[in-house]
């Protein structure tokens, strides 16, 4: 199958088949990722928390997340991969989100970029579709507010912060982006929403009702424990396995089991005597 694009991803949106995503960050998991037919790749800058180990999202950096998604695009030749704008890409002028986007897509070679995009960042998403960029909103939680919500938590569960929710998802889609991630929001209002929309919805804690469904691939393979969202789910604990097999090498090792002669690399008797003649028993 060909590469994913907006057109493809458009039409199944259209067509009522669910869409899939998960995120990754280097070359092996986004072959594996893109191997197993998974429609769309996420280069989250949940890097700085699942791979980097800081608390939370606002340590990734533009240079941090090029180099993520350098190693993802590469790996990738059927699915969509989008890369993450992260904190202080674009909260600040509209030329500098331009040129931060633009370096995902002339070095990392990503197929589009994602916004944590409110209100006041909505002209500089249609600034960089107008680039020609294919563009993701995201709605609901926004992780790169997490000092301002006090944690992360669940929107658009009061008149409010619901408002918020669909204001701004009719609003990124009138900017141009040819989808929206719902991020931890009560499951009838991203029904409510996708219905209103002529564009593709992917949740991440948005409830069943969404074009797609986006999970972050750590959290699936049991690799990050520090912190799990309750929308995330577990299908199996690499980490457990990982543990297991290093404290297996370990015993080996120290056991005397491992490398076995199958493991090593063999030389003539006549070769290592006349090493030994030239420079002396060992």
């Amino acid at each position: 199958m060909s590469k994913h694009t907006v057109i493809t991803i458009q039409a199944m949106r259209d067509n009522n088949e669910t869409i899939t995503m998960l995120t990754a960050y280097d070359y092996p998991t986004a072959k594996k990722v893109n191997d197993a037919g998974i429609d769309m790749i996420l280069v989250g800058d949940s890097c700085a928390m699942v791979i980097h180990g800081h608390p939370n999202t606002l340590t990734a950096t533009m240079d941090m997340m090029v180099l993520h998604c350098a190693a993802v695009a590469r790996a990738c030749d059927r699915t969509m991969v989008i890369a993450d704008m992260p904190f202080g890409s674009f909260q600040y002028s509209i030329e500098d989100t331009m040129k931060n986007a633009a370096r995902f897509i002339t070095e990392a070679k990503v197929d589009g970029v994602k916004f944590e995009a409110t209100h006041n960042h909505i002209a500089k998403t249609k600034a960089v579709v107008e680039m020609g960029i294919a563009c993701v909103g995201h709605v609901g939680l926004h992780p790169q507010a997490v000092g301002a919500l006090g944690g992360l938590k669940a929107q658009g569960r009061n008149i409010d912060s619901a408002r918020k929710v669909v204001s701004e998802a009719l609003a990124l889609q009138d900017a141009g982006v040819f989808a929206i991630i719902f991020e931890a929001v009560p499951a009838k209002l991203s029904d409510y929403v996708t219905r209103k929309l002529d564009i593709p919805t992917i949740s991440i804690g948005g409830g069943p009702q969404c074009s797609g469904q986006l999970l972050v691939t750590p959290d699936v393979l049991g690799l990050y424990d520090t912190f799990t969202p309750s929308f995330a789910k577990q299908y199996v604990n690499v980490g457990q396995i990982m543990t297991d097999t290093f404290s297996q090498y370990a015993r080996e090792v120290k056991e005397g089991v491992f490398p076995g002669k199958e493991h090593s690399y063999g030389m003539s008797d006549e070769v290592l005597e006349t090493i030994m003649q030239e420079f002396g028993e060992a």
